[in-house]
């Protein structure tokens, strides 16, 4: 295969993929993952190389200083490079193991810890905008408030809607939509002595199952469609979901990675890094709420549809 053919394979849909992944992010890992194929890397070590260089970053931007800022967020951006080539290897190479799934999972998550500490740090002796006032615990308040009220949910709730998408897009083969039963039967099957397996199992059925508390109308949805015959009417349901659902994918790749870290450099190259915390809070969290707001409308349409066939 070419380069371009095993790029290609790597998107999912047009509707779910990113203008800066596709043109920019894909193609370097593409070019990381061949390279650490000759030279015979497996993707795990990938991953771990991510979550190192992801944490030096944040420390970086500890510092007051713009050429190691800068250094900051050409790490981070190289990190991101590396935890998109850790997939594209482990697909090269057939090399998927459930220890990847976890790292890779756990990548972004050390990334974000490490920087919301280290601009608490670097922040907390200074004042606060228009003050003369230190931010001293509030800062500390506010990054928990935005790390665990606001990036992690957004973060969660945008990967389920592209799921979904994907799943009415391309069926079950082509999503990874799992459930918190499913996942959870995995869990309960597992012996005492997998350890790693069933902590694996235990986490990510709870992670599932916070997304579907989230989301109760596409729960009904979900089940009435999986309850239904197929018929003219059902795919006429199917058609219109993703009416519906594709001018919501551009937010859910909003909500991810990218404009969240392009939006940390501004922050850091301004010298204003506090910016970044009240962007994901006040922007991001609203955007959040009008997608969230807007999907749940839509599966309540469907499903009334579904119900009248």
């Amino acid at each position: 295969m070419t380069f371009k053919e095993i790029l290609q394979s790597t998107y999912k849909s047009s509707d779910t993929e990113e203008w800066l992944d596709v043109h920019f992010t894909r193609p370097v890992g593409l070019v990381i993952a061949l390279f650490c194929r000759r030279l015979g890397i497996v993707p795990n070590a990938v991953t771990i190389f991510s979550i190192v260089i992801g944490a030096a970053a944040g420390v970086l931007f500890y510092f007051d200083d713009l050429a190691l800022n800068v250094a900051g967020i050409l790490l981070l951006m190289f990190a991101n490079f590396c935890d998109s080539a850790d997939g594209q290897l482990a697909r090269l190479t057939d090399n998927r193991t459930l220890l990847g799934r976890a790292l890779d999972g756990f990548a972004e998550n050390v990334w974000f810890v490490f920087i919301y500490v280290a601009l608490c740090l670097r922040l907390q002796s200074q004042p606060m905008p228009y003050t003369d006032e230190p931010w001293g615990i509030r800062i500390w308040i506010l990054s928990v408030v935005v790390g665990f009220l606001c990036h992690s949910p957004q973060c969660s709730l945008a990967d389920y809607y592209r799921q979904i998408h994907l799943f009415f897009l391309k069926g079950e083969q082509g999503s990874e939509l799992d459930s918190y039963a499913q996942q959870r039967a995995i869990y309960d099957s597992l012996p005492k002595d997998k350890w790693f397996d069933r902590l694996f199992y235990y986490s990510y059925s709870n992670y599932c199952r916070s997304q579907e508390s989230r989301t109760p109308r596409f729960q009904e949805l979900f089940k009435k469609w999986k309850e239904a015959t197929p018929s003219p009417q059902l795919a006429a349901v199917k058609s219109q979901f993703l009416e519906g659902s594709r001018p919501l994918m551009p937010m859910t790749n909003i909500l991810t990675f990218n404009t969240r870290a392009i939006s940390l450099y501004i922050s850091i190259l301004l010298n204003i890094p506090w910016a970044f915390l009240i962007f994901e809070m006040v922007v991001l969290h609203s955007l959040y709420i009008y997608m969230h707001h807007r999907h749940e409308r839509l599966c309540a349409k469907m499903t009334k549809m579904i119900e009248n066939a």
